[in-house]
């Protein structure tokens, strides 16, 4: 069916219905496919019993060829030809009509979303992956207009991150994101030749004087990071949406917030080749590099696939000892 289906089957039963329409129900809001929805409203708990008592696939069956002919005008009736064959007999008095209604309006939804179970309110564990790519500016741009040292090479210069996250509903659309995870910066430096060292005033770029054939030099930090992200999910999905996921989501999500992490270990490393040999010596140091990073994140999301894009709002070394530089990265989320 190409139209949005909202299924109102409201069971009311026994001789207490006049009396519980002043309590309220128990709804179960059961989705079906992509857009469509069976919502059940128990009145009085004492009818599951009742209740246990019905065939509801045959009930089903003729539900669904009155909504193939688009026969809106009548009523389904819970009679005794719903009954199961070994069910006892059922009085009168237990069976009541069972309405059915078509609601192609967006006031089913809004009534499912009222009476959702406090279950679908909760939060929902997942685990993520940032796979991209990272740079840096200055405060007049990328620092490849002034053919520094520490220029970065685009491509190879990767963005890695694995984040837990916690997405929690605060409304019928609205979410909160909350991750704890580990990220790594990896800076892959234009010219393989450039070296990093320090002394005790600042971190210091040149290149390397061996005579050699240097095929790669880089930098690379990981951090352990913290984030919030408030997202508006069109499709208003409990759990994120991801390529590991049982059900694929068609919906357009975004989100923006913010991060916090801290640095657990930094290293260059330099990559030539001597003889038939390739040395990969590295240097762990911190290179007055900053042990904190924050900075705001934006993710846009259509079914699957998830972009994000990081960006952080103090400088990549501590003040005086390098260079200004802002990190950021960018990527996909899976």
């Amino acid at each position: 069916m190409q139209k949005r289906i909202v299924v109102a089957l409201t069971l009311l039963l026994s001789g207490t219905f006049i009396q519980a329409q002043t309590k309220a129900a128990d709804t179960v809001v059961i989705k079906v496919g992509e857009a469509s929805k069976i919502k059940f409203t128990i009145q009085n708990k004492e009818d599951l019993e009742t209740l246990k008592k019905y065939d509801f696939q045959a009930l089903i069956n003729d539900l669904i060829k009155k909504l193939e002919l688009k026969d809106t005008s009548a009523n389904i009736r819970a009679s005794q030809e719903y009954l199961k064959k070994d069910s006892i007999s059922v009085s009168k008095a237990d069976i009541n009509e069972t309405k059915y209604t078509e609601d192609w309006s967006d006031d089913g939804e809004h009534e499912a979303w009222h009476h959702l179970d406090k279950h679908n309110k909760g939060t929902y564990h997942s685990l993520n992956f940032d796979l991209g790519m990272n740079n840096y500016v200055t405060g007049n741009g990328f620092p490849d207009q002034d053919n520094s040292l520490y220029t970065v090479r685009p491509w190879g210069s990767w963005y890695v991150g694995i984040n837990s996250v916690q997405r929690t509903r605060m409304a019928q659309k609205f979410f909160l994101e909350w991750s704890l995870g580990v990220s790594w910066y990896n800076f892959k430096f234009e010219n393989e030749k450039t070296q990093i060292t320090k002394d005790d005033n600042s971190v210091i770029f040149a290149e390397n004087p061996m005579d050699v054939h240097f095929t790669k030099s880089k930098l690379t930090a990981a951090y352990v990071q913290a984030a919030l992200v408030p997202i508006y999910d069109f499709g208003a999905n409990k759990r994120k949406p991801s390529l590991f996921n049982d059900r694929s989501s068609d919906s357009f999500r975004i989100g923006f917030g913010t991060y916090v992490g801290y640095r657990i270990g930094s290293y260059s490393k330099q990559v030539y080749k001597e003889g038939n040999n390739k040395i990969k010596p590295k240097d762990h140091d911190n290179f007055y590099l900053n042990n904190i990073r924050y900075g705001l994140r934006a993710q846009v999301g259509f079914k699957d696939v998830e972009l994000f894009f990081n960006y952080d709002l103090n400088e990549l070394y501590t003040e005086n000892k390098g260079p200004k530089l802002n990190a950021f990265s960018f990527g996909v989320t899976f």
